[in-house]
């Protein structure tokens, strides 16, 4: 019994002390926000005395988070569509079609993962621009949709080989073609996965800097995370208002761990086992 109880304490602590790691920065940044920058001068550690909504009000609207926040909404809701579009009808034919070459398709797409940004950033970037994509929300959303279709196809791929093939030979059976099955089939069967897969590409999207900096340039197409890292330069010397616009691109995030971390979950493990 001792030792079940060193044990679960060995567990408890570390665990606590990265939950306090994680948490205390979003509470550091909340209690910045309320505070004007006079109280922050003065001590930026201690808890601000009254809520005052005046500095989000200002990231909001003065410091044009709302366009940028428009922005990843438009360019998110558009790569997560091509992604779950593009990613299930691969990941069916990989898992359920046999042809030539699909299965050295397949480990080319795992190697894919493996493969960084930074690799293939510039000419991704110069072919952006040869075809004027740059600076628009099409080529934000094919940068978005090339970056994440492998590890979309790998965990459709991976749900879809658990699905017994009966199931398609059935279909087929009662005269379904190829696009049938995967319509009729498939797609119902493969709703919890997609589900999963469009939550952590949609986290994926929204908190990337480093691919909409290069694609946006310009200030009116920014998405939400470079128009917050921007406002850290614009307004220096005015940390409550750059820590409103942190506390307002991490809330949606922050929702949508709370609502789906159950599918997170599902998503990460996803294809760990032989099904």
């Amino acid at each position: 019994m001792r030792g079940a109880r060193i044990s679960r304490w060995l567990i408890a602590v570390p665990m606590a002390l990265l939950a306090l790691a994680t948490i205390y920065p979003l509470v550091f940044t909340g209690n910045a926000a309320m505070k004007t920058r006079r109280d922050y001068i003065l001590d930026r550690f201690a808890f601000a005395d009254t809520l005052r909504w005046d500095n989000i009000a200002t990231a909001w609207t003065t410091a044009g988070t709302a366009r940028y926040f428009a922005n990843s909404v438009i360019v998110v809701a558009g790569a997560v569509a091509m992604l779950l579009l593009l990613g299930s009808m691969a990941g069916f034919a990989l898992s359920h079609l046999r042809f030539r070459g699909s299965r050295a398709l397949f480990l080319g797409c795992l190697a894919a993962l493996f493969v960084p940004f930074q690799v293939i950033m510039v000419p991704l970037v110069r072919t952006m621009a040869d075809t004027g994509l740059v600076d628009t929300y099409p080529g934000l959303i094919l940068a978005y949709t090339a970056q994440y279709l492998p590890f979309t196809i790998y965990l459709m791929a991976s749900y879809y080989s658990a699905i017994p093939t009966e199931i398609t030979d059935a279909a087929r059976i009662d005269g379904n073609t190829t696009y049938g099955v995967y319509r009729r089939i498939m797609l119902p069967m493969g709703r919890p996965a997609l589900l999963s897969v469009g939550v952590l590409n949609a986290l994926f999207c929204w908190n990337d800097v480093l691919i909409a900096l290069l694609m946006m340039p310009s200030a009116e197409h920014r998405t939400l995370m470079v128009g917050v890292t921007s406002l850290r330069g614009q307004y220096s010397a005015d940390i409550p208002t750059f820590a409103s616009g942190v506390l307002i691109a991490a809330v949606p995030v922050l929702a949508v761990y709370l609502f789906f971390q159950r599918r997170i979950a599902d998503a990460v493990t996803a294809g760990s086992t032989k099904g």
